[in-house]
């Protein structure tokens, strides 16, 4: 990796992406740039109810992307960066979550938004059966994750193995 290289990881719900990341950052001596999903006052309720809170949701989290995306380039300015998501998964879940109106509205939103944020230099696609999944989801207990839909899991896997088959935006 040369000075200012964007590693990004990637892959579903309880993969390990920031495991990973956290593994790296003293390795490469990098900045970490971590989702900050936690910080989403509408996820439990979204996991709750998906269908009603997921454009609230979805929204916050767009902005939070954004958001943590302005910073990159200051960052890399300093260091090397190691992300445990790419701006694109917003999309992905997005279009997962949202209908009509909504999702026409969220990708008119998104469009705006994405073409002011750095794509990764190389990005890293972790994956794992449902099976795993669940069961690491599982085993780090997070509050708002305990009601969490195998369907929507295997949903989500299914969305980023389409993603990744044609991925070639770094």
């Amino acid at each position: 990796m040369t000075h200012s290289t964007y590693l990004a990881i990637e892959g579903v719900i309880g993969v390990g992406k920031t495991t990973l990341a956290r593994l790296l950052q003293p390795r490469f001596g990098s900045e970490l740039l971590l989702e900050a999903f936690d910080q989403n006052p509408f996820l439990t309720d979204f996991y709750a109810d998906r269908a009603r809170y997921a454009f609230q949701t979805q929204l916050f989290f767009l902005l939070s992307r954004y958001r943590q995306g302005q910073s990159l380039p200051s960052l890399m300015e300093r260091s090397r960066v190691i992300a445990d998501y790419i701006f694109a998964k917003d999309s992905l879940f997005a279009h997962l979550n949202l209908l009509g109106d909504e999702l026409d509205m969220y990708d008119r939103l998104y469009s705006a938004l994405a073409e002011q944020i750095p794509q990764p230099d190389l990005v890293i696609y972790l994956r794992a059966n449902t099976d795993v999944l669940m069961t690491r989801i599982a085993i780090r207990d997070r509050s708002y994750e305990r009601e969490m839909d195998r369907s929507y899991i295997e949903s989500l896997r299914q969305a980023y193995e389409q993603l990744f088959a044609h991925y070639n935006e770094a």
